[in-house]
């Protein structure tokens, strides 16, 4: 099955040897995002609302490049220095998710990259639906198949 690796500039680039997704047929792995803005590459200031609300804006970003939205997440995999910061999660991720909800884990962690509070990751599979309109859209590779005389 062939890869096809995602990138955007609306999310952060990468800060280490991953792609920020990675797609193999209809299903699409989103690596970790940590609170970092995509313009400037830091960290974002302020509290751990403003770190979560910057995770999920981020992982949306490589969603929609990947031709799908958060809506087509069915995994979602949660990193937090601090477990108290968990109810925040919830709240904030129902602002981003409307039912049926992803599965979801949530690991307490000792330490993220960059001094992060926060970090997430995801699997998405898109629709046949989703997947026929982003193909539509999408440019076709010339053919380098050499013509028979």
């Amino acid at each position: 099955m062939k890869k096809e690796i995602v990138i955007t500039n609306e999310a952060p680039k990468a800060i280490g040897t991953y792609s920020q997704a990675v797609k193999a047929g209809n299903t699409v792995y989103l690596s970790g995002q940590i609170p970092l803005d995509p313009v400037s590459g830091e960290m974002v200031a302020g509290e751990i609302r403003a770190q979560i609300t910057r995770v999920f804006d981020n992982l949306a970003a490589v969603a929609k490049a990947a031709g799908g939205s958060l809506q087509d997440v069915v995994k979602l995999n949660v990193f937090l220095t601090d477990l108290k910061n968990f109810p925040q999660v919830n709240e904030i991720m129902a602002q981003y998710f409307k039912e049926p909800y992803p599965a979801r884990a949530a690991v307490g962690v000792a330490a993220l990259p960059r001094a992060a509070q926060v970090e997430m990751d995801a699997v998405m599979v898109l629709s046949e639906k989703t997947r026929r309109k982003v193909a539509k859209g999408a440019k076709k590779p010339k053919s380098k198949a050499k013509k028979r005389r």
